[in-house]
């Protein structure tokens, strides 16, 4: 059915839940997995005027920011592989999250995408966004949400 399904990870516990789900389900289907961690570009112009902060600093706290990106891609591939699944972990920089989802699952030739939505309702979602709604709407691959 499925022969590769990509998983996104934030490191939140409802995150953990759709990894454990993608894992389980890549093993029932013996299809490979493909982790996925969108790290943003750190916010220098929301600051401009308040706070100062060199690039240097920035640069250091998005190495900080993709360094634990790839710590938990890692984690999942680990988690994977010892579920007999094979798989691997993909970290991408962008501010852009639903268009990374979808441009990862094209160039890693996904069939499936599994992510957890947070439920944001009101107007947390509408100043938030909903990375998970851009992906539906946007995408054109099936999408198992969890909550």
């Amino acid at each position: 059915m499925y022969q590769r399904i990509l998983v996104t990870t934030d490191g939140s516990k409802l995150s953990a839940k759709a990894v454990k789900a993608a894992i389980g389900m890549a093993a029932s289907l013996r299809a490979e997995l493909v982790a996925l961690h969108v790290v943003p570009r750190y916010p220098v112009s929301y600051f401009e005027g308040a706070v100062t902060i060199t690039n240097p600093e920035a640069a250091r706290i998005e190495k900080q920011w993709a360094e634990r990106g790839q710590a938990l891609v890692d984690a999942v591939r680990v988690a994977a592989e010892a579920a007999g699944v094979q798989a691997k972990g993909v970290v991408a920089r962008s501010d852009q999250v639903a268009e990374s989802i979808l441009s990862a699952a094209k160039k890693h030739r996904c069939d499936l995408v599994v992510m957890a939505s947070h439920g944001r309702r009101g107007l947390k979602r509408v100043l938030l966004g909903s990375e998970t709604q851009q992906v539906l709407t946007h995408g054109s691959l099936p999408v198992l949400v969890l909550r």
